[in-house]
């Protein structure tokens, strides 16, 4: 079904920000939604440029003029490998701020960044930035790390059973119908450093961990079922240990080409931050990561 809310891709040229705009033309083309292209000057930059020529206005409308042509020169190459007929937008200012406008502008059902950037995407998708980018819009968020060659085959969605859980799922089955699921819970006996010094037995502990594992398993099977999910739509990844470790060693693992996670976690504290789980897997990951930023389907 076709939608009239679009992707936005933010480009800065760099060869990342190509694969993100080729991934979002992708999506776009299997979605039947609209693209938009967007590109930022970074307003500081140009304060800076304003300083130094003083009155003379000539380099900043050329530079925005070159960004304009190197925009509608990436438009022209989707339209003909892609088959998408993007919009364009170049504006100055705060990156993130003019992100989140944009996106707001246009109601985008989607955000993609490249993982890498060499201008403006570098200070927006690294560090602090990209947190207070996730923390302050609503919509979800794909950074593409990967060379897209085909639609995504194989997604790992991280399931921690808050209230982000079920949204992960329908978020990955929109931008990845073809996609087999990989639904992934890591589960751990709580306290079991504590019980140990307690004195509990290991027999008892271990007991914990056969129940822990048991109830996440059911819970995991319980999320499809809500999710309409078919046997041959998923599989369960049920592992023990930290999430953040065994997200990354089961995407590689696994052979998985996205993942899928919500932005905060259980933890009542996680939602002033990005969730730490989410952190990890946005820095250390190897593959394309997309946030949900939704509490409900």
């Amino acid at each position: 079904m076709k939608s009239s809310r679009p992707i936005l891709v933010a480009t800065d040229f760099s060869p990342s920000a190509r694969h993100a705009t080729d991934r979002a033309a992708r999506v776009a083309h299997e979605k039947g939604a609209p693209l938009a292209l967007l590109h930022v000057m970074p307003g500081e930059a140009l304060a800076s440029l304003r300083q130094w020529l003083g009155a003379s206005n000539a380099p900043e409308v050329q530079i925005m003029a070159s960004a304009r042509e190197q925009l509608e020169q990436l438009a022209t190459e989707l339209r003909a490998s892609r088959n998408v007929e993007p919009t364009r937008n170049v504006t100055a200012g705060p990156p993130v701020d003019e992100v989140v406008r944009e996106a707001e502008r246009l109601d985008a059902r989607l955000i993609v960044l490249g993982a890498r950037g060499t201008g403006f995407l570098r200070r927006l998708v690294l560090g602090t930035t990209a947190e207070r980018l996730l923390r302050r819009t609503v919509r979800p968020l794909l950074v593409v790390r990967q060379t897209p060659h085909e639609p995504y085959r194989r997604v790992l969605v991280a399931l921690d059973f808050s209230v982000w859980s079920a949204h992960s799922i329908a978020l990955a089955r929109r931008v990845a119908p073809r996609a087999h699921l990989l639904l992934f819970n890591a589960y751990q006996v709580p306290f079991e450093d504590k019980l140990k010094f307690a004195g509990v037995d290991a027999a008892t502990i271990d007991q914990y961990r056969r129940h822990a594992r048991a109830d996440a398993t059911q819970r995991v099977h319980a999320m499809a079922a809500a999710s309409g999910l078919t046997p041959s739509d998923w599989e369960p990844c049920i592992v023990e240990g930290e999430a953040s470790l065994r997200i990354i060693e089961h995407e590689q693992e696994k052979d998985c080409d996205l993942i899928v996670l919500g932005k905060h976690g259980q933890s009542a504290t996680e939602d002033l931050l990005l969730g730490s789980v989410t952190k990890h897997v946005l820095a250390e990951g190897s593959t394309d990561v997309l946030v949900s930023t939704a509490r409900e389907p």
